[in-house]
């Protein structure tokens, strides 16, 4: 028995010695190494968080911007809509006019006859109007579809920022709280 006592006695000795010589080489109460990782983790932490508010503020500012072009395109296609319009009507009026001209240039009116060329001239330049307003109109629906997917982008890392941030918040409060 007073063997199993002195081993118990020993035993008992040696745990206490080791937890004792454990808790001195750690640092003890928070002031060895483990601490100096957990402060870098939360400069880290903290530098992360600074980066990710600067991204989401960037990509906000891209987002408004891309909503300003997408505006800017869509009046344009409005306007580009009306010129060809515009330009359809004078082509049918001035086929109008030269109908007339034509019925009364085979009447022996001298004067329409000219009128008929002028009206001929005028049909070719809208025609050419109109070719260029459609080109106008697809460049610009080309724009709408570009700013779309750049808005669409922007919004996709805002929203990742916003996830960073939240990721970076819960790391800074698991630094500090060590949860």
């Amino acid at each position: 028995m007073r063997r199993h006592l002195t081993h118990l006695l020993a035993f008992t000795v040696l745990a206490l010695g080791a937890t004792v010589y454990a808790q001195t080489s750690t640092g003890g109460s928070n002031t060895g190494s483990t601490t100096g990782t957990s402060n870098s983790d939360l400069q880290n932490d903290r530098k992360d968080r600074r980066q990710d508010r600067r991204d989401l503020h960037r990509d906000r500012k891209d987002i408004r911007e891309d909503k300003r072009d997408l505006h800017q395109d869509r009046k344009d296609v409005r306007e580009d809509k009306r010129d060809l319009n515009h330009d359809r009507k004078d082509v049918a009026k001035d086929r109008r006019d030269l109908k007339e001209d034509r019925e009364e240039c085979k009447e022996g009116n001298k004067a329409d006859c000219k009128d008929a060329a002028k009206d001929r001239k005028d049909i070719a330049k809208d025609r050419k109007d109109i070719g260029s307003d459609k080109r106008d109109l697809h460049e610009d629906r080309k724009d709408i579809r570009g700013d779309k997917k750049d808005l669409h982008q922007d919004r996709k890392d805002a929203r990742n920022d916003k996830k960073d941030l939240r990721h970076d918040r819960r790391d800074i409060r698991h630094d500090r709280h060590g949860k």
